[in-house]
Parts: C-alpha cells; structure tokens; sequence
C-alpha cells in the first residue's frame, strides 16, 4: 500500500546533470529497498541502481557506476537519483520501485515515470 511519486526528470546537454526524487506514501518507507530503473523506446526495462532497506548498502548497473549515486532519506521518505556526467544513452523514462526484500524480488510498488531526455 505504498504509492510512489517520481520527478525531477527534464531536458539537459551531454555531460549535464539531474536529480530524480521518487516520494512515497502509505507503508512503511524504511522497510523497503528502492530501486531506480530505466525503460528506452523499443527497448527492455532495465535495472539502474538499488538501495537496500536497512544499512542502505548501494548496487549500480555497469553502465551507470561511477556517475549516478542513489541515496534515501527515511525521514523524507523520499529516494533520490544523483545522475551526473550524463550522456545521449542514458535518455529514457525512469521509474522508481519498491521491494519488500533486499534487493528487487519482491516488487509491490512502481511509480509512473518521469522522462529524462539527453541532448548530445
């Protein structure tokens, strides 16, 4: 019974930056992990970056490691995407998504989606 929110998303130049907030409501935000994923035109939803519930340990998919950083603030209740260093490939709709487990098995929660559109 979780509801999450995206935004944050827009148009920017090759090599700009943007922060994508996801806030959610109802449930128990601290319980869950959180994830960041991305779906392109024509192409398969695929996975971005995660934060566990808990510790808060991070993961990233190879292809965004070393620009994005994923972070939470459970008092927010709200998680963020710290998209830096960001290039034509990385435009897509970005959805958020709750887990009840530590990683993204047991999904019960997306948001709509928020577009992120890189001009080179």
């Amino acid at each position: 019974q979780v509801q999450l929110v995206e935004s944050g998303g827009g148009l920017v130049q090759a090599g700009g930056s943007l922060r994508l907030s996801c806030a959610a409501s109802g449930g128990t935000f601290s319980g869950y992990s959180m994830g960041w994923f991305r779906q392109a035109p024509g192409k398969e939803r695929e996975f971005v970056a995660l934060i566990r519930r808990g510790i808060g340990n991070t993961y990233y998919s190879g292809s965004v490691k070393g620009r994005f950083t994923i972070s939470r603030d459970n008092a927010k209740n709200t998680v963020y995407l710290q998209m830096n260093s960001l290039k034509p490939e990385d435009t897509a709709v970005y959805y958020c998504a709750a887990s009840l487990d530590y990683g993204m098995g047991s999904i019960v929660s997306w948001g709509q989606g928020t577009q992120v559109t890189v001009s080179p």
